[in-house]
């Protein structure tokens, strides 16, 4: 397959990105950047959030981690959807009655100033570590695909196509995001069922044909009943609940786009659907990752793991030039929203949250849109430098990185709004900061001698749950129960 074509559709796709955004971006305000204006339509927000969600992780790796894991990763599906259920219902209401434009404000209404740059800061960590994981992993392989063939060095791929998201999302936000996502969510999804088809034709199989020889093979086992596996359905389906509560409903670059439809009803609808829609879309990537395997062992490729889809995708010697083609948009399509929401939540956290620019008197409208634009080139800079770290570390499944770095970041955050939420006590403020940092500190430790204190025994996605769980303790025992009123 040519570099040359390859490149000129990865830049015609960029342009019709940067003209939807000059499209949308037009008289955009700081609310536009932020909120959108609390007006954009709730069903393509649900529909531009598969993209979010999926990323090119799931694009890639969710597919190669089948050979491995079989389809177990359907598991922590079960445990998404409870968990958007349980941010249609208890989360979103309560961010709806607080008017909120950053989640984390409601830290600062529950429990004070620490508690609410605490909550802002570990937002940022974990958000920074999780879209550029994503972002690494499809950058890599645009790069062993295209732009080794012109002798680019990585670290310039890698910022051109930060410039190019900085270009669309630098005026519009959030307002420009809502549309690019839907746009960029049909092309991934439109590439995954094109793949499913080509592959199933090329094998010369039906459906349930392909899902018997899976199943001989072990690869479409969903349920793993081993107590002792990382992979037993109960870790799986508990660790993918609480992972979406925070991910998603503790989540700056998620809820950002909940909070700009219009009602409270209107973003629960968004939420559900989304949930039940990913149960049907994930198990079509597992599907696909099954047919990779099953036409892979055909024709005697060995690849595996994330390189498992690019390799076959992009062998022009056995595939058409038009699946090369698909792939090529799908990917680029899991790319950029993967990073420009990322960028944007960002950025709007940092000015909002630690910042203060929405609360300042002193600040004209102009003065705050400068202050915004400097903080995007900042974290785009961040990006970067992110970017060319993963690359050094060069991981084989990057999924795995990113559930992992999940586990560490969002657990203060699970700890902190679940007190807030579940109790009525008063934290002493300026010691939640050492106790965000204490608890993923203790959960590294556990982890470390996992064998020593546990057996046979391993952690796996439960450990999101434990240090949610030391980061409420050690509030509990810094706090004290809330005052009564006197009337």
């Amino acid at each position: 397959m040519s570099p040359v074509l390859l490149f000129s559709i990865v830049i015609a796709y960029f342009l019709i990105l940067l003209a939807v955004a000059w499209y949308t971006g037009r008289n955009a305000s700081n609310d536009s950047f932020f909120i959108g204006n609390r007006s954009s339509n709730w069903m393509l927000v649900a529909f531009g959030m598969i993209g979010t969600s999926l990323s090119g992780v799931t694009f890639v790796s969710v597919p190669g981690d089948v050979g491995s894991t079989a389809f177990s990763y359907f598991q922590v599906v079960i445990g998404y959807l409870i968990g958007y259920l349980v941010i249609a219902f208890v989360l979103l209401p309560l961010y709806y009655r607080l008017h909120l434009t950053s989640i984390y404000n409601y830290l600062s209404t529950r429990f004070g100033a620490s508690s609410y740059r605490t909550g802002a800061s570990f937002f940022i960590l974990s958000r920074t570590l999780g879209a550029t994981a994503r972002l690494y992993l499809v950058v890599n392989i645009l790069q062993e695909a295209i732009m080794n063939q012109f002798n680019v060095p990585f670290w310039v791929t890698t910022l051109v196509i930060l410039l190019m998201i900085l270009l669309y999302t630098f005026e519009g936000g959030v307002k420009t995001i809502v549309y690019t996502d839907t746009l960029q969510t049909t092309c991934m999804l439109a590439g995954l069922v094109i793949c499913v088809i080509y592959i199933l034709h090329s094998l010369n199989l039906s459906m349930g044909e392909s899902l018997k020889i899976m199943g001989e093979r072990g690869m479409s086992r969903i349920f793993f009943t081993d107590p002792n596996s990382p992979s037993f359905f109960l870790k799986q389906i508990l660790g993918g609940a609480f992972i979406t509560i925070t991910m998603t409903g503790m989540d700056q670059e998620m809820m950002q786009k909940n909070i700009s439809v219009k009602t409270l009803k209107d973003a629960q609808k968004n939420v559900v659907t989304l949930g039940f829609i990913m149960l049907v879309v994930i198990m079509l990537f597992l599907f696909l990752g099954g047919l990779l395997y099953l036409y892979a062992e055909s024709i005697n490729v060995t690849a595996a793991a994330d390189r498992l889809f690019p390799t076959l995708a992009l062998d022009s010697a056995r595939m058409p030039h038009a699946i090369s083609i698909i792939f090529i948009i799908a990917l680029i399509s899991a790319l950029f929203p993967s990073a420009d929401g990322a960028i944007t939540a960002l950025t709007s956290s940092f000015c909002i949250d630690i910042l203060g620019i929405q609360q300042r008197k002193d600040l004209t409208e102009k003065q705050r849109k400068l202050t915004r634009q400097q903080v995007h080139l900042v974290f785009t800079a961040i990006f970067l430098v992110v970017v060319l770290v993963f690359k050094y570390i060069n991981s084989h499944s990057m999924i795995s990185v990113i559930l992992k770095v999940a586990a560490y970041t969002y657990g203060p955050l699970l700890g902190l709004f679940s007190f807030g939420i579940l109790t009525n006590r008063k934290v002493i403020d300026n010691r939640v900061p050492v106790i965000a940092v204490a608890a993923p500190l203790i959960c590294f430790l556990l982890e470390k001698n996992q064998g020593i204190l546990f057996g046979n025994f391993k952690l796996g996605l439960e450990l999101l749950i434990i240090n949610g769980l030391i980061m409420f303790t050690g509030l509990w025992f810094n706090s004290r129960p809330a005052q009564k009123e006197l009337f």
